[in-house]
């Protein structure tokens, strides 16, 4: 029964005619994964926001600190303003999938910019706001971006040095702060916004109906371990399956049952904010708090104070600068107190790890933590956060260990670009000390080439796997198998209750604490090149907070 329903999805779902599972072209449409494990009507992101607007219309959706006060738009204002961004895209001649670029540090313009490009039938595609012009103007030119938004000056004048190089460009938006100048073909975002008055509403539906839910609409700029980044690209299903199925695997909660709050302060153009901040923000009616553009410097913090998210979800490394700065404050504290903190984390890590299950936790723990763990977690901004989440890069036992001392649990994701981000989620439910948790619900996994010891190459197979490399057909073959898996080139090994523990990686990326991907060979190569009295160069910065090189020097042996 089960396998025939999901044959009846394929055959009643309005999907864009398919030979294969992948492609390389933006315009291209691929056979979607639909099985008995996954068999849901396959959604644009459009209909996803459609019926969100219907269950949680007059919610908060976003909020945006202005001053003192933080200002909230309700999901119904939200998608008014996409579509509204959606007009004035396709009045400055936005074409068929071709992409909007957005540079800049996370708002409410970056969000309403992202759906508008999508409900445009455009590919949204973010870029990281630390990329030099020149990382720029690749990742602009592959995906024949038609229009750039930018988020202030510094990021504007990375363009305007680029602007003759890039043939499909048209137009060029600033959301943030005024124009210096006035110049041809750039917005204000007031501007901009006002362009779409003049477009049709039914103008605008009928590009969004033409939209079939096995076409792009994401692009994410992801390292390849030797040359140029590739463009991982995302269809509506991927969007709308994974932030809905991903994110109940790591016990999110819709709105109606609870309105999850969350603080996005993550690059955008990574897959693991946008699915966790933006797309899931859609599907279940979240309220997204928006973080200074300072909050990696330090003022993070501040915001979580002030705002006590439900959820919070950081890379290792801001972990562990969270770690590092309790330290430093718990070593100023005098003789007594210090004692008292470091004895209530002691019983708190102990109980923690003695607990698998939620059993009852001992009268000395409840003490520890109600007189002195709860205050700590308070000062973080975390008394009414209910589950943390740690991704994008290895997390060491020493911060998981520190964190479950202040009885948090930091709940591991894992997954890639090409995953749409997590492929097997921990949570309340799903834990283990030092996993990533079991597979998603609806997502299969497979180990190839198993040792001895139950290691093998991690491999995915799911709604979430990824459309292909844009105009990368090489390197699209390269990562699937001939039955159609994806190929992760990280090592793990599963225990048997299904919890995947991940033990190296066979393709030689560094993902630092901060989790950049980083190919170290271009690097090597160059400075090579740079000096010619060095033989070997070897990047190390694997699950470190800066990258750091050991060179050997060419010798004549007398």
């Amino acid at each position: 029964q089960s396998k025939k329903s999901a044959e009846e999805v394929l055959e009643g779902a309005e999907l864009a005619p398919a030979q294969s599972l992948w492609t390389t072209e933006d315009s291209g449409s691929v056979q979607l994964r639909i099985d008995e494990l996954c068999p849901e009507q396959p959604i644009t992101v459009h209909q996803m926001f459609m019926r969100s607007v219907k269950k949680y219309g007059n919610l908060p959706a976003l909020a945006t600190k202005r001053g003192n006060n933080w200002e909230k738009i309700t999901f119904s204002e939200y998608y008014h303003l996409c579509r509204m961004a959606a007009k004035s895209f396709l009045k400055l001649g936005l074409e068929r999938f071709h992409s909007v670029a957005i540079l800049g540090f996370n708002s409410s313009e970056w969000f309403i910019s992202a759906v508008g490009t999508v409900f445009a039938g455009g590919i949204m595609m973010g870029i990281y706001a630390t990329n030099s012009p020149d990382a720029c103007l690749y990742v602009a030119s592959d995906s024949r971006a038609n229009i750039i938004v930018v988020e202030n000056q510094k990021q504007l004048d990375k363009i305007l040095q680029l602007k003759g190089q890039l043939p499909h460009l048209k137009a060029i938006v600033q959301y943030s702060g005024s124009l210096q100048e006035k110049l041809p073909n750039v917005y204000s975002w007031e501007e901009f916004m006002a362009l779409g008055r003049e477009v049709a509403d039914q103008e605008l539906d009928d590009i969004i109906c033409s939209q079939r839910a096995n076409q792009c609409c994401v692009l994410i700029y992801t390292s390849g371990t030797t040359g140029v980044p590739k463009g991982v690209m995302l269809s509506h299903d991927n969007i709308t399956w994974t932030a809905h199925h991903a994110s109940r695997a790591g016990d999110m909660q819709p709105a109606e049952t609870m309105q999850e709050s969350v603080v996005s302060y993550l690059p955008l153009s990574h897959i693991a904010a946008q699915i966790y901040d933006l797309w899931t923000g859609i599907q279940w009616g979240e309220l997204v708090y928006f973080a200074q553009p300072d909050a990696l410097k330090g003022s993070l913090i501040d915001t979580l104070r002030e705002v006590t998210p439900s959820s919070h979800m950081g890379v290792p490394r801001v972990w562990e600068k969270i770690m590092e700065k309790i330290k430093e404050g718990i070593s100023q504290c005098g003789y007594v107190k210090r004692k008292l903190v470091t004895w209530a984390m002691s019983v708190s890590l102990e109980a923690n790890q003695r607990l698998t299950k939620d059993e009852e936790k001992s009268f000395l723990f409840t003490f520890a933590d109600s007189l002195v763990l709860q205050k700590i977690r308070a000062e973080l901004g975390f008394s009414c956060c209910q589950k943390v989440f740690s991704g994008a890069a290895p997390i060491g036992s020493e911060t998981l260990q520190f964190f479950l001392g202040l009885n948090l649990r930091l709940y591991e994701a894992y997954g890639m670009s090409e995953s749409s981000g997590p492929h097997f989620m921990s949570s309340p439910h799903a834990y283990r000390f030092q996993s990533c948790g079991k597979v998603v619900p609806g997502c299969r996994y497979k180990l190839a080439n198993v040792d001895a010891d139950g290691i093998g190459e991690v491999c995915f197979w799911g709604r979430n796997v990824f459309m292909g490399f844009l105009n990368m057909e090489d390197k699209t073959k390269e990562a699937f198998d001939e039955d159609g898996w994806l190929h992760s080139g990280d090592l793990g090994r599963v225990d048997e209750d299904g919890f995947l523990y991940i033990t190296g990686r066979i393709k030689e990326l560094i993902v630092t604490a901060g989790g950049e991907n980083i190919p170290p060979l271009p690097i090597e190569d160059a400075v090579k090149q740079e000096l010619p009295i060095i033989s070997n160069a070897m990047l190390i910065g694997d699950k470190r907070r800066f990258l750091s090189m050991l060179l050997t020097l060419k010798v004549n042996f007398a």
